[in-house]
């Protein structure tokens, strides 16, 4: 099924909270079928912030260099040297990727959708939903993975796991790892904003320097399992369209709706039996025309998910 939408004009703003919750709780009953569509709301919730003090306790000698902001902004700042580039991006890889997030969001909503047959498709690249148990096979990343590097030419389209380099950039910049997972920074001159020129992963077949697999440009690599993942989802889709199914959208925004927001709209209106539900704590809304079908909820997901729990 093709996954191509037009931009749909008109919309309506969301209906009275309690009755909208009730109107996903029966939802969630009847359905037959569960797609979830994840946006960075979703993270959010679960406290993946990438502002404030979570930031400011990770980054302080690149704030007090470069004046950065936060997380986003700072991740297109192009660092004069590759050296630098690792120190700053190794530390925001491991706390995206590597730790798990502060609240338990993502396990609750693993807890709601675990005994109906379900899939999920996001546009996030933190590895929150594997972290939480959701089975990799229901699990379509289509804007990449914190965990990969690839080829920054590319030269081909293959991937690799960090793990492994991006500790020992950490060690290399003095930072330690207590046991829950958290850095623990020194103070003064004993921490790095460099780490040495042989961390500095190169792709191993044409030796040009590795990147991170983030959709930003037009250079992100769609490995084989990203291929793979694509064709699950829409394999799921296909042998649940006559079904009851229920697109369960939870922290899209308007950045990339094409993704996620307007073929949920579009497959909801093609499929008689579907319904369309969206979370969200600012941007929740639908298209006039799905208002007998559709509901949205304005709040924060992870209360949303515990009143619903």
């Amino acid at each position: 099924m093709s996954l191509r939408t037009g931009t749909l004009r008109y919309t309506e703003s969301c209906s009275d909270k309690d009755e909208s919750i009730k109107k996903l709780k029966e939802a969630l009953y009847n359905c037959d079928a569960i797609i979830i569509g994840a946006g960075s709301g979703l993270s959010t919730s679960a406290g993946f912030t990438y502002s404030g003090e979570r930031f400011e306790k990770t980054f302080p000698d690149f704030i007090k260099k470069y004046g950065f902001s936060d997380m986003y902004t700072a991740g297109f700042y192009r660092f004069e040297k590759l050296e630098e580039y690792w120190a700053y991006w190794s530390r925001q890889i491991y706390i995206n990727r590597y730790q798990d997030p502060p609240k338990p969001v993502y396990k609750r909503l693993l807890e709601l959708v675990k005994d109906k047959d379900h899939f999920v498709i996001t546009t996030n690249v933190d590895h929150c939903f594997q972290k939480a148990g959701f089975d990799k096979e229901r699990l379509f990343y289509t804007q990449g993975d914190y965990g990969l590097l690839r080829c920054s030419v590319p030269c081909h389209d293959s991937t690799y796991d960090n793990e492994e380099i991006v500790f020992k950039m950490l060690d290399a910049q003095g930072i330690r790892r207590s046991e829950n997972g958290e850095l623990e920074l020194p103070s003064g001159d004993a921490l790095k904003t460099v780490v040495p020129s042989e961390l500095v992963p190169r792709c191993p077949k044409c030796g040009e320097p590795m990147s991170t697999n983030l959709r930003v440009d037009g250079s992100f690599v769609e490995d084989k399992y990203w291929h793979k993942a694509m064709e699950r989802y829409e394999s799921f889709i296909e042998a649940h369209k006559n079904a009851k199914i229920l697109f369960l959208e939870l922290g899209v925004g308007g950045n990339t709706p094409g993704i996620i927001k307007y073929p949920f709209w579009r497959m909801t209106k093609m499929m008689p039996s579907a319904r369309y539900v969206s979370v969200n704590l600012n941007e929740s809304y639908l298209p006039s025309d799905l208002s007998d079908r559709g509901t949205c909820i304005k709040g924060d997901i992870g209360e949303i998910i515990e009143l619903i729990a």
